[in-house]
C-alpha cells in the first residue's frame, strides 16, 4: 500500500513545492506593507481592511480557479482566450458581479465591526468603500487575465491546475493587490481631489459593469446558480475575514507593546506569505477532492479521507518546507539572519503552521464533502470558504504562537 501511495505523494509534494514557491513573492507584499506601515497610523481603519481586501480577492480568485480547473478537466471550458464556451463567459461575468458584491459586503461589515469594537462613525464607510472598490476594480482588470494565462498554460503542458493554479494565482494576486491597495490608500490619504474623483469614477465603472452583466445574464441558470450559491459564502466570508482584520490589529498592538521581545520576528514581512501558504494547503486538498468527486474516483464520505491522504500529506509537507524558506528570506531581508534568530523565528512559523494547517485541512475536506452531499457545486464554496478561513486561522495562530513563545 505504501508503494502505491508513494508516487501520488511525490507528485503532490513536487507540484505543491513548485506552486508554493511563488509564495516567496508574497514576501514582496509583506515588505511593501512593512515599509508603508506608517500609512496605518494616518487612518486607523487602513490596517483593519487589509486582510479583508486580501481575502475578498482570495474568495473571488479561489472560486474562479476552482471552477476553471474542474471545467478544464471536464472539458466544459477550453484552454483558449477567444472562441471559448458559453460556460466560460458566464463564469467570467459572474466573477465581475461577485467582485462588486463582495466589495459592498466587505465595506458594510467592516464598518459594523469598527462600530462595535472601536465606536467608529458611519462617515468612515465612504472612505473605506471608495478605497475598497477602487482597489478591487483595478485588481480585477490586472489579475483576471493572469489567472486565465496560468490556467491555460499549465493545462496545456500536462500539469494539474488543481495543484498549480490557485497557489500561483493567490500569491501573484496578493503582491499585486497589496501594491494596488497601498497606491490607492496613499493617494486617497493625500486628500488630492483629482485622485478622489478618479477612484470614484473607477468605482462607478465597476458598479455599472456589474449591474449590466447581472441584467444581461440573470435568466441564465448557470449564471444565477453561481451567484445564489456564492452569496451565502460571501456573507459568511465577510464576517470571517473581518475577524482576521480585528485580530491583526491585536497582533500589531502586541508587537508594538513588546517590541524588545519580538524585535527578531519580522512578522509583517512574512504575513501575506503565511496566509497564502495555509490557503494553498487547503486549496490543494479541497480542489483535488472536488475533482475526484466530479470524476467519481472519491466517495462523498468523511471516512474516504484516508483515500486522499497522499494529497493531504504532500500539500502539508510542502508548506513546512516553504515556512522554513520564509524564515531565512525574511531574516536576510531585515539583516537579522543569525543561527539564534533563525531557530527562534522558524520555531514561531512552524508553530503557526501546525495550528493553522491541521484546521484548514479538516475544514477544506469537510466543505468539499458536505457541499457535494447536498447537491451543490463544491467549487462555488470550497476555495472561497477555506481561503478566507485560512486568513483568519493563520492570523489567530500567529497571535497564539506569539503569545505562547513569549512565555517560553
Amino acid at each position: 500500500m505504501m508503494l502505491k501511495a508513494e508516487p501520488g505523494f511525490v507528485k503532490t509534494l513536487r507540484q505543491s513545492v513548485m506552486a508554493y514557491a511563488f509564495n516567496i513573492f508574497g514576501i514582496a507584499a509583506g515588505t511593501i506593507i512593512a515599509y508603508y506601515s506608517g500609512l496605518f497610523e494616518r487612518a486607523s481603519w487602513a490596517v483593519v481592511i487589509y486582510p479583508p481586501i486580501l481575502s475578498a480577492r482570495g474568495v473571488i480568485g479561489g472560486l474562479f480557479c476552482g471552477r476553471l480547473s474542474t471545467a478544464l478537466h471536464l472539458g466544459t471550458v477550453q484552454p483558449r482566450f477567444s472562441g471559448n464556451t458559453k460556460s466560460f463567459y458566464l463564469l467570467f461575468h459572474a466573477i465581475v458581479f461577485l467582485t462588486f458584491e463582495a466589495t459592498i459586503l466587505m465595506g458594510l461589515i467592516a464598518v459594523l465591526f469598527r462600530t462595535i469594537y472601536f465606536g467608529a462613525f458611519l462617515a468612515e464607510f465612504w472612505d473605506m468603500l471608495n478605497v475598497l472598490m477602487a482597489t478591487m476594480a483595478l485588481a480585477l482588470t490586472v489579475i483576471t487575465p493572469l489567472t486565465l494565462t496560468v490556467s491555460f498554460i499549465t493545462f496545456k503542458h500536462g500539469l494539474d491546475p488543481d495543484i498549480i493554479l490557485y497557489p500561483i494565482e493567490s500569491t501573484v494576486s496578493d503582491v499585486l493587490i497589496t501594491a494596488i491597495y497601498i497606491s490607492v490608500l496613499n493617494a486617497h490619504l493625500a486628500f488630492n481631489p483629482f485622485w478622489r474623483y478618479t477612484f470614484a469614477t473607477i468605482s462607478l465603472a465597476l458598479s455599472f459593469t456589474a449591474l449590466y452583466m447581472l441584467a444581461k445574464d440573470m435568466r441564465e441558470p448557470e449564471f444565477t446558480k453561481t451567484l445564489k450559491e456564492s452569496l451565502l459564502t460571501l456573507v459568511l466570508v465577510s464576517f470571517i475575514i473581518n475577524v482576521a482584520g480585528t485580530i491583526l490589529g491585536r497582533v500589531d498592538e502586541l508587537i508594538r507593546e513588546k517590541e524588545e521581545v519580538y524585535q527578531s520576528y519580522p512578522v509583517y514581512v512574512v504575513y501575506p506569505a503565511l496566509i497564502d501558504t495555509v490557503g494553498d494547503v487547503g486549496a490543494v486538498v479541497g480542489s483535488t477532492a472536488t475533482t475526484k468527486l466530479a470524476l467519481g474516483t472519491l466517495k462523498s464520505s468523511f471516512s474516504s479521507i484516508k483515500n486522499h491522504f497522499t494529497e493531504i500529506s504532500g500539500a502539508w509537507a510542502a508548506s513546512m518546507i516553504m515556512y522554513f524558506a520564509y524564515s531565512v528570506l525574511a531574516l536576510t531581508i531585515k539583516g537579522m539572519l543569525t543561527p539564534l534568530n533563525l531557530m527562534r523565528f522558524s520555531l514561531l512559523l512552524f508553530t503557526v503552521n501546525v495550528f493553522a494547517a491541521v484546521l484548514i485541512i479538516i475544514v477544506s475536506y469537510s466543505v468539499a464533502i458536505i457541499t457535494y452531499q447536498k447537491g451543490l457545486d463544491p467549487d462555488n464554496f470550497e476555495i472561497p470558504i477555506e481561503s478566507s478561513l485560512a486568513d483568519t486561522l493563520t492570523t489567530v495562530s500567529l497571535l497564539a504562537a506569539l503569545t505562547l513563545l513569549a512565555w517560553i
